[in-house]
């Protein structure tokens, strides 16, 4: 049975209109059938018809009509009474989610998105006592997309696995529509951070692909590309890379520069050289990547705008914030022309600018864009929904960034169990979350609580994502900041160790990451008076930065702050270097001021 509120005629007037070919002839001449009965002529919709059959439904006041929402509604106790009598007939049953199913596009204008939300109390309530294995594969890949979108990840796999063991009955193992729907399947693990069984899926994809379609076939490079994004979620960014080479190289050879999967694959690749801190090798692909989609797509296509939105993230990370903000401007208002306000990706690209506004300090224009993403979000895709969560994870966070550190917790005490409850405890969304709140309770100064919470988002982390995952390591890296913070200074300089040699290993010496674990180390160092081990290593991360960063980047300003405080020590405490005359010594003084000075005029430039 359908929900009992929110029933349109658009629900049938598409699943009239759908060109979808069903293999179950008997199931797509029964549907047609009821179809016809509603509205359905040919080829078109008579609204008159199906206004003729509401009116005499309404007319035994068996249904109401929403004059606001333009919907029907069926009274509670007729409702109940129907899906009673109708709970033993599992053909009507298959046919209302069939027409469900049928009324489902696959296209994803903010319209669809919009259309689709309202199906979801419709799927929900018809496949509840069904089984779902009566199904139809199309139908239930259609529903599945409703799951997915609104974040019903569990209920989506459900229906996934479903297709999938149908498919390989029918059409056997290695038939094109069975390895789509394994890819499938895979995708909705990746989605639930369930990464290993993702990749597991994408290999035998990829491989299935190789010995049926051959090596250089799109849809085995396709797959290529998959398995590609799950080692970037595990940090797997070297592994990564080498494959989204392969897949670029591939898709020149086969379908020339300037193919879409073409310039998709270059803009894949530029996103793993960001998170390898590559931002220079970074921005200057994803310019080729805008630029060609311009050329291809257009100025307004929501791809090329999709390109200017990253190229403004690679722009945050280097520090420069103004170039971003000017992109990500451009970004929301065509995004708003062309999609509309409340398309999740306009709503994406809000939530892109609060953030570089955060990085300014702009707090409050900040949180006026995240109240505006977390309501619309709200809206449209449900108190529950992942990217709602999100959104207000990014509000508790600018509210923790202000002070309003009761504000955050709140907040961020909710999320916490929304996501709990939706994604479950050992997802990574859960996981990222719990780390927040315990940086909301180390800035209140319950450090006892953050570092309790801390340790268990550390074990989770290790379990869940491994040892060596950028996330592990990033726990690691906090639970050291709360040692710290209590005065137990060897704890947190045995785990600053562990981390900074992790990302020696896994991300190179000159990785942003890297240089940061070592300011934290330094700045251990510094607060146990151990001086000589602080100054070598601060000089060791400004030299880099300087390099890697350039000399006005905020990271490189924080360093050079950080070594002129030790030589304001040395120089306040008199603690010359033993090899040091008095006349070496006042000029270390001095070192200081003009690095200091030089750090003003810096910090100035920069709010210019």
């Amino acid at each position: 049975m359908l929900h009992h509120e929110g029933i349109s005629e658009d629900l049938f007037k598409k699943a009239a209109l759908s060109q979808l070919d069903l293999e179950d002839l008997e199931l797509q001449e029964e549907s047609t059938k009821l179809l016809n009965q509603l509205g359905k002529q040919d080829s078109g919709w008579s609204s008159w018809t199906f206004q003729k059959v509401v009116k005499g439904l309404r007319s035994h006041s068996l249904i109401e009509y929403d004059t606001q929402n333009d919907t029907y509604s069926i009274h509670p106790l007729v409702h109940h009474w129907s899906s009673t009598t109708m709970e033993g007939n599992r053909h009507m049953q298959n046919l209302v989610v069939t027409i469900i199913g049928l009324s489902v596009s696959w296209t994803f204008t903010g319209k669809d998105y919009a259309y689709r939300r309202t199906l979801l109390n419709h799927s929900i309530n018809s496949t509840a006592s069904l089984k779902l294995e009566v199904i139809n594969s199309s139908i239930a890949m259609h529903i599945g997309l409703i799951y997915s979108e609104q974040g019903f990840w569990k209920e989506a796999e459900a229906l996934q696995v479903v297709v999938t063991d149908k498919t390989r009955r029918v059409l056997g193992d290695d038939h094109p529509d069975t390895i789509t729907s394994i890819g499938n399947l895979a995708a909705t693990y990746r989605c639930q951070g369930r990464w290993k069984d993702a990749e597991a899926l994408h290999v035998v994809v990829m491989e299935k692909m190789r010995r049926v379609l051959g090596d250089d076939h799109p849809s085995t490079i396709t797959s290529m590309g998959h398995l590609a994004v799950t080692y970037v979620s595990q940090g797997r960014w070297e592994d990564a890379e080498a494959l989204q080479v392969v897949v670029i190289e591939k898709r020149r050879w086969v379908l020339g520069d300037d193919h879409l999967d073409t310039i998709t694959g270059m803009g894949n690749l530029a996103a793993t050289y960001r998170y390898q801190g590559r931002w220079k090798d970074a921005e200057a692909l994803q310019v080729v990547v805008m630029e060609k989609r311009r050329r291809v797509l257009g100025d307004n296509h929501p791809n090329t705008l999709t390109s200017m939105g990253h190229l403004a993230a690679t722009y945050s990370c280097q520090g420069h914030w103004k170039d971003a903000e000017a992109l990500q401007v451009v970004v929301m208002d065509k995004r708003r022309r062309v999609l509309g306000d409340d398309h999740p990706s306009t709503l994406a690209s809000m939530g892109n600018l609060a953030a570089t506004y955060r990085s300014q300090g702009r707090w409050k224009d900040a949180e006026v864009l995240e109240v505006v993403v977390m309501e619309k979000t709200k809206q449209g895709l449900g108190d529950d929904h992942p990217y709602t969560l999100m959104s207000m994870g990014h509000l508790a966070d600018t509210y923790r960034r202000q002070g309003r550190w009761e504000d955050a917790e709140a907040l961020e005490l909710v999320v916490m169990e929304k996501r709990r409850w939706v994604l479950g405890d050992d997802h990574p969304d859960t996981i990222t979350n719990m780390g927040n709140l315990a940086t909301t309770y180390s800035c209140l100064g319950r450090w006892e609580d953050a570092e309790a919470l801390q340790v268990v988002v550390m074990e989770k982390t290790r379990r869940v994502l491994g040892d060596d995952h950028p996330d592990t390591i990033m726990c690691m890296g906090n639970l050291a900041v709360t040692y710290g913070k209590q005065g137990h200074w060897k704890d947190a300089e045995a785990l600053e160790v562990v981390v900074m040699e992790k990302r020696k290993r896994l991300l190179g010496v000159d990785h942003p990451d890297t240089l940061i674990a070592m300011g934290n180390l330094a700045t251990t160092y510094y607060t146990q008076g151990r001086l000589d081990n602080a100054e070598a290593l601060n000089v060791a991360v400004l030299e880099k930065r300087k390099q890697v960063l350039g000399i006005d980047h905020p990271d490189t300003i924080v360093g050079m702050e950080g070594l002129a405080m030790i030589y304001r020590k040395r120089v306040t405490e008199g603690r010359r270097h033993p090899w040091q005359s008095t006349s070496s010594f006042i000029l270390s003084y001095l070192f200081y001021y003009l690095i200091l000075q030089l750090v003003i005029d810096l910090i100035s430039k920069g709010l210019e």
